[in-house]
């Protein structure tokens, strides 16, 4: 098969979308599918065999993100030269709706994959949120109904996007874990890096520095933490976005900065370094879809504390690979402390958070992934040929 990705971010941009395509994409080249990649262009982004760069000009906030300017006329060459078997979009705004025009145009199935809960971002406009978060969410049941298939990557957001009235088949399907990442285990760069002591535990977040992850929250509980234990104790922040300064600043107000180091962003190597150099992953955000960073730190082995809300609550078996808690500060302060004072209960939670990392490798979510293209291409075709029988 070939399959054609539209998607408003890619590489060198870094996000979840961008690394959910690229885990696909390697995943399903393996076995023998091919993946053409239509994005906008970035500076520095390196030439790549099939992937189809648009125009782009960065967005008003100067945050790395560029949007695509969906005009040129190299496209309609481009598909004559590609014929794809199937569309599968990653927004519902600029590249998905030309997506959605390609697909009809080709006369090839369309799918979308709900990577991110659209109505909870309104807080980045200015003005009107509430009115924004009921068009966004209009923009998104009916963009959806134009669909053939919609993948979202827990059974809590699919049931979510059915409730706000989205009638398309809707099938969940997580982003995998590139299991072969966490075969070679470095326990000592984080410490090494950023002169950590060997007694100190070391509690990680990774995600974007934005509102949306709720990150002010997780401060506010670490300074409760810091007052109660009686153990040496380093925050550490992977990530940067739009509330890194603000966020400094706020630790800095604090006296946290001793305690709290921001790493900014990491190449994916030192990532999972710091996974791996970490004692407790915490998370929490309350918009995600799925958290891929939640898969990513059980891989390495890391018990979870994370807050319960949409996907997440689909990423974090409680009480066996980790901690589900209330969106409420004493809640969570509660259940880090617990496991901060029982290194073993740590350690059993981790043996277990691999095991149920390796459940959504990326070998086993790509093959669902080429099951659902399968089968839709037959009761597409299906239908075709029924309606030319008709006409």
């Amino acid at each position: 098969m070939r399959i054609g990705v539209f998607s408003d971010s890619y590489k060198p941009y870094i996000s979840g979308v961008v690394r959910s395509i690229e885990t696909f994409k390697e995943e399903l080249s393996k076995m023998g599918h091919e993946m053409v990649i239509f994005a906008p262009n970035y500076p520095g982004a390196e030439p790549e065999k099939n992937v189809f760069r648009f125009p782009s000009v960065p967005t008003p906030t100067n945050n790395g993100f560029y949007l695509a300017v969906p005009f040129t006329s190299r496209l309609r060459h481009f598909l004559r030269e590609n014929k794809l078997d199937i569309v599968h979009v990653h927004s519902p705004f600029i590249l998905g709706k030309l997506g959605t025009r390609v697909a009809n145009e080709l006369g090839v199935p369309l799918v979308f994959t709900y990577h991110t809960l659209y109505d909870q971002y309104t807080h980045y406009v200015p003005f009107a949120q509430e009115l924004c978060r009921g068009i966004t969410r209009k923009l998104c049941v009916d963009f959806c109904n134009r669909c053939d298939l919609v993948i979202t990557p827990t059974k809590v957001v699919g049931q979510y996007i059915k409730d706000m009235g989205v009638t398309s088949p809707v099938v969940n399907l997580p982003t995998g874990i590139r299991m072969t990442e966490f075969a070679h285990r470095d326990k000592q760069w984080l410490r090494n890096t950023y002169q950590i002591a060997p007694d100190t535990i070391i509690l990680l977040f990774v995600g974007r520095l934005g509102k949306e992850k709720n990150i002010f929250f997780l401060l506010k509980c670490f300074q409760l933490i810091l007052n109660r234990s009686n153990h040496p104790l380093k925050l550490v922040l992977v990530g940067e976005g739009p509330e890194a300064e603000t966020l400094k600043r706020y630790v800095y107000d604090h006296s946290l900065d001793k305690a709290v180091t921001f790493t900014g962003k990491l190449t994916r190597e030192n990532l999972i370094k710091a996974y791996y150099g970490s004692d407790l992953f915490v998370f929490s955000s309350v918009t995600e879809t799925q958290g891929i960073v939640i898969g990513e730190a059980k891989a390495a082995g890391l018990p979870v504390v994370a807050v319960d809300s949409f996907g997440v609550s689909d990423m974090v078996i409680h009480g066996e690979d980790g901690f589900l808690v209330p969106h409420d500060e004493e809640a969570f302060v509660n259940q880090v402390l617990e496991l901060i004072d029982q290194p073993e209960v740590r350690q059993q939670l981790g043996r277990r958070a691999i095991a149920n990392a390796g459940e959504i490798s990326s070998q086993r979510c790509a093959a669902k992934l080429v099951t659902f293209y399968h089968q839709l291409l037959q009761s597409y075709t299906h239908d075709k040929h029924q309606e030319s029988v008709l006409l």
